[in-house]
């Protein structure tokens, strides 16, 4: 069938909306109308091969829609359910079965890949040119995505447009999962967020509706740092402050409880680490944009005080089971994540990288 999408064809060009085929699902696969796609960082990294990716390529990692035809043996899913598109799994692996899907022995080879696991073959072409998909198992950045099955989580009701649902799926999920799931921060904790862009925000509406105090965000931007405060945050700061541990510290002089670094920065997560109470911890799920980033830590400091630092892969969370705790907490007034949304249309993809860039907006969706 023919549709359109945004493609990304080499490292620093922007994406190209451009006129596909896309290819009728196959055993395990569904075919989904995309309502509304979620623009993440993630995309650009792999846009711009900081990872390498094949290209030219559909990329897309946050869409939500509609079925519109099911692949052979697909159980549990029929033509009109409404879906949130997540990260691809095996489930059959040890993490998977311990309901950590995110850590999935297959996952590189499930989201990374460019094209089915089976055969190579993809979902998409340009005409005779083939174009890689399933990226994250779903390649949503177009009108019609093939999705493994495994990706799909039903949404039986949202109190949210579908179109915006997108966004539970990584974004929103990892910062509230990493609260939530990983650190399992507990009430009355007191909790410093480093960055407030879409992750950092749904970090702090996490840490208000667990009841943490304080709850700290440090972002450059003063816009952000008000709505973070409208959100939940108890206290903003700059990160250009000269001695951030010692602001930190001058808000809870014994330390905090818990660090959270979203931005990928060492110096984040050193000011982080040293802003940590005894047997304190310290999350990163904010990708640097080398993989040759080294942090060093003070081995000394760290035992000595009982500090733990963990990588945080999409918060930690089973899809199936934290996108609809997400929705029933926005249907309760505790997660409102569509109030940092501004949508654009899918072919102006390159604006809305833009915006997002600049901090014009927090969060962009992109409506195919």
């Amino acid at each position: 069938m023919e549709s359109h999408g945004a493609v990304a064809r080499g490292a620093g060009r922007p994406f190209s909306f451009e006129k596909l085929d896309v290819a009728p699902p196959r055993a395990g696969e569904v075919l989904v109308r995309i309502a509304g796609v979620g623009l993440c960082h993630t995309d650009l990294i792999f846009r711009d091969q900081f990872v390498p990716y094949p290209v030219p390529a559909v990329l897309g990692h946050e869409g939500a829609g509609t079925i519109e035809a099911l692949g052979e043996g697909v159980d549990g899913l029929k033509v009109g359910d409404a879906v949130v598109l997540a990260f691809s799994s095996c489930g059959h692996c040890p993490r998977c079965e311990e309901q950590l899907p995110s850590y999935c022995q297959q996952f590189p080879a499930l989201n990374y890949a460019g094209a089915r696991l089976e055969d190579g073959s993809t979902a998409y072409s340009a005409g005779e040119e083939a174009v890689a998909s399933h990226f994250f198992g779903q390649s949503s950045f177009a009108r019609h995505a093939v999705v493994r099955t495994r990706n799909v989580v039903k949404v039986e009701k949202a109190s949210a447009p579908l179109e915006l649902l997108g966004t539970l799926a990584c974004g929103f999920q990892t910062g509230a999962g990493a609260v939530l799931n990983a650190m399992d921060c507990p009430e009355g904790s007191a909790v410093v967020i480093f960055g407030g862009g879409p992750v950092g925000m749904a970090a702090v509406m996490a840490a208000a509706l667990r009841g943490c105090a304080p709850i700290i965000l440090v972002e450059p931007i003063a816009a952000r740092r008000e709505v973070a405060l409208d959100l939940g945050a108890t206290h903003v700061l700059d990160p250009s402050d000269p001695d951030l541990p010692a602001a930190i510290r001058a808000i809870v002089p014994a330390g905090v409880d818990f660090a959270l670094d979203t931005s990928g920065q060492v110096s984040a997560v050193e000011a982080g680490i040293a802003s940590l109470t005894s047997h304190g911890t310290l999350g990163m799920v904010g990708v640097p944009k080398t993989a040759e980033t080294i942090l060093p830590v003070n081995l000394t400091a760290a035992i000595t005080y009982g500090h733990r630092i963990i990588g945080i892969m999409e918060g930690d969370s089973d899809p199936q089971r934290f996108i609809p705790e997400l929705l029933a907490y926005h249907a309760a007034g505790q997660f409102p994540f569509d109030r940092l949304i501004e949508t654009f249309p899918l072919e102006r993809i390159n604006e809305a990288v833009a915006a997002q860039a600049r901090g014009d907006c927090i969060k962009a969706v992109l409506l195919p």
